[in-house]
């Protein structure tokens, strides 16, 4: 029969030290990357894909593209903006934070990347 969660709070509560919670601690840090890794196995480059709400920034929700490159960790991918939504962020009167020239069709968003947890394939 598994541990229940019960069980293992009560092996953590146990722990002599520090350092033996910290051990835990990393095994759970591997654990959740490796459902991260899982779940988002799909979201490749060329995929098309939605920004979804969870994202911090509101000005990129909703905005379709296409996922780019991932980063070293697996847990963000560039992203280009398609043509419709390259235009509504740019049109967008609240937008003071992305500059998103006049002859550019297609923006792909800077920085890091979007995380793939902010992200949802499309069919289209």
């Amino acid at each position: 029969m598994p541990a229940t969660i019960d069980d293992v709070r009560t092996f953590i509560g146990q722990l002599p030290d520090a350092a033996a919670v910290a051990q835990v601690q990393e095994a759970a840090a591997q654990r959740l990357r490796a459902i991260d890794k899982a779940a988002f196995a799909r979201i490749q480059s060329g995929c098309r894909a939605r920004i979804t709400p969870a994202l911090r920034s509101k000005l990129l929700r909703g905005k379709t593209g296409t996922v780019q490159e991932r980063n070293r960790t697996d847990t963000r991918a560039g992203f280009l903006l398609d043509e419709e939504s390259t235009r509504q962020l740019r049109a967008d009167p609240r937008n003071s934070h992305y500059c998103v020239p006049e002859n550019v069709r297609r923006f792909r968003l800077p920085g890091s990347g979007v995380p793939l947890s902010c992200l949802e394939l499309t069919d289209s």
